[in-house]
Order: structure tokens, then C-alpha cells, then sequence
């Protein structure tokens, strides 16, 4: 029986969530210490026809033709499908594994959407449906389920596993890897808190409705620090960076999507010599992220579980 694998990492966005949304340009990097991996294979003869879906993490265990469209595994599947042009699949089991914490901002539906559609179309024999730009691209309708209206970023960092200068824009987004000029040390520090970016982000529409002048303000300012630091990791300016992180994490303060929690932490960084610290993603939960010096690793990690970190993951951008 034929069987094909494929992963995908977690993320973090380095700076620009929520602005995202309206325009202004982001930076998002892979996490590769945690990752999502799909395996495809062929069900052996004898066996109940169609499309077995398994998500042993989420004690998940579902038929394709049977789940209804709200299922984020199913419609990965359903948009290979649609996307090869076939009226039906082979007979498969489809089994997912995902060390990414859920609802944390670390891409965990983003991930496992493209690790099955990776595997799939690579099962399917379809490298031409397997590369960054269409794996990035199916995943990101996969996205609509979790968030709604998604920015397209957390889909096009763990399509591309690079880091990814992002920037919404019609009919194409703007989509760019880059290089850093030197290794960046991030730790990545979860509060334990689940959060619904779908919910999050429509707040904030919401407030942007109410307040559009005081909002375009603030997201105009996370698309200058956006630009900025792009600037400085190019050029291994570690110490402006982490500036820009504090900003950005007063700029969505400002936004009402940190919380007790995120602010006591980055507090608890900036406090113990990180160079910066920021909350990542949508906020009111999830994670947040220190930029430090090589070797505090050690000491920073135990400030941050002192101060209420469930876990701290460790990512260096090359």
C-alpha cells in the first residue's frame, strides 16, 4: 500500500496582527519546534470504501462523505479534490498529528490544513498542486473556517517554512521571503489561555467600525513598525527589533487584544533583559513572544514560567 507524508510547521507573527487586516504589511516566521504531519494511505482491500479521516490529538475520527462543512480536516480534502478535478477520491485513510497547541496563535489549523494538503496532492500524484504557492493558497480557504475573514498570513509561513514579509492586497497579495542578517533567538511562552481569532478579529472590526479614524491610526503605526523591522533583521540590528516588539505590543494594546496575562508576561521578559517582547497573534490569550540574547535562554525560560507561562518553546530564525 502506498503511504505519503508531508509536515508543516507552527508560526508566530514577528509583528503587524490586526493591521494585517486592513492593509498593512506583517512578518510571520515559522516555528519548527512544533509542526503538524499528514499521512495518506491507500485502504487496503476488503475494507469500507471512501475517504477515513483520524485526528488521534483531537479524538477525531470521521468519513469524508459525512462530515459537514464546518469540518476543517474534511475541507482540506474537499479543496485537493476540487483542485485536481476529480469527481471522487481513492479509497484513503488520512491521519493527522499535531504537536502545535491549539487556539495559541502558533498556526495550528493553518498547519495541519497544509501538512494534508501537501500529503494529498503528493499521494495523488500532483506535485504541480504540492508547492508553496498552491499549498498556500488551498489552505488559505481552509483558513475562512477558523477565522472568517483570515489575512493569508498564517497559511503562507507554514506553506513556505521561510520567513515571510506579507502585505494584503488585491487581485494578489504581496507575499516575500527574506534573509536575516543573523540569528534571532525568539522564545515563545503560552499562557494557557485559548483564544478564537475569528472572535477577536471581529471585535476589532467592530471597534474599527465605531472608531475608524483612532484604528487606522494604530494600524497605519504596526505597518510602520512592519516596515521597520524588516529593516533591522536584514541588517542584524538585534536592539532596534526589540524596541519595535515593545511598540507593537502597546499598539495592540491600545487595540484592547492583550490581557493580564500577556501583559505580565511581557513584562516579566522585558524586565529579566529580554531586548524586546510583544504578544503574537490575536491576542486576549495565546502567546506571546521575548527576543533574546544567546545564551539567557536558560534564565529567561525560568522568568517566563514563574511568571505564568504553561510552556516555552524555543525558535531561532536563520
Amino acid at each position: 500500500m502506498a503511504v505519503t507524508t508531508a509536515s508543516a510547521p507552527g508560526k508566530v507573527i514577528l509583528f503587524g496582527e490586526h493591521a494585517v487586516v486592513y492593509g498593512q504589511p506583517a512578518i510571520a516566521a515559522p516555528v519548527t519546534q512544533v509542526a503538524a504531519t499528514a499521512e495518506v494511505r491507500d485502504t487496503p482491500p476488503g475494507t469500507p470504501a471512501g475517504v477515513r479521516l483520524i485526528a488521534p490529538d483531537l479524538a477525531q475520527e470521521t468519513w469524508l462523505a459525512t462530515s459537514d462543512d464546518q469540518d476543517a480536516l474534511a475541507a482540506a480534502v474537499r479543496q485537493v479534490q476540487a483542485a485536481a478535478g476529480l469527481p471522487q477520491l481513492p479509497n484513503l485513510t488520512i491521519t493527522v498529528h499535531s504537536s502545535i497547541p491549539i487556539a495559541s496563535g502558533l498556526g495550528s489549523g493553518a498547519a495541519i490544513a497544509a501538512a494534508v494538503i501537501r500529503a494529498l496532492t503528493r499521494h495523488l500524484g500532483r506535485p504541480d498542486l504540492a508547492t508553496a504557492e498552491q499549498v498556500a493558497a488551498l489552505a488559505y480557504e481552509v483558513e475562512k473556517i477558523h477565522h472568517g475573514t483570515p489575512s493569508g498570513i498564517d497559511n503562507t509561513v507554514v506553506a513556505y517554512e521561510q520567513p515571510v514579509y506579507f502585505e494584503r492586497r488585491q487581485p494578489h497579495n504581496l507575499i516575500e521571503t527574506f534573509a536575516v542578517a543573523r540569528p534571532v533567538h525568539i522564545l515563545v511562552a503560552d499562557t494557557g489561555i485559548r483564544s478564537s481569532t475569528k472572535a477577536v478579529v471581529s471585535d476589532v472590526r467592530r471597534q474599527w467600525t465605531a472608531s475608524p479614524a483612532a484604528f487606522n491610526q494604530l494600524f497605519a503605526g504596526c505597518g510602520h513598525l512592519a516596515r521597520s523591522a524588516r529593516r533591522a533583521l536584514e541588517a542584524g540590528d538585534l536592539a532596534s527589533l526589540g524596541q519595535l516588539m515593545n511598540e507593537n505590543h502597546r499598539l495592540l494594546q491600545a487595540m484592547t487584544v492583550s490581557s493580564a496575562e500577556l501583559d505580565r508576561l511581557v513584562a516579566a521578559a522585558q524586565s529579566a533583559g529580554a531586548l524586546g517582547a510583544k504578544l503574537s497573534g490575536a491576542g486576549r490569550g495565546g502567546n506571546m513572544i521575548a527576543l533574546i540574547e544567546p545564551g539567557r535562554e536558560a534564565s529567561l525560560r525560568a522568568t517566563l514560567l514563574a511568571a505564568g507561562a504553561r510552556q516555552v518553546l524555543t525558535s531561532v530564525l536563520k
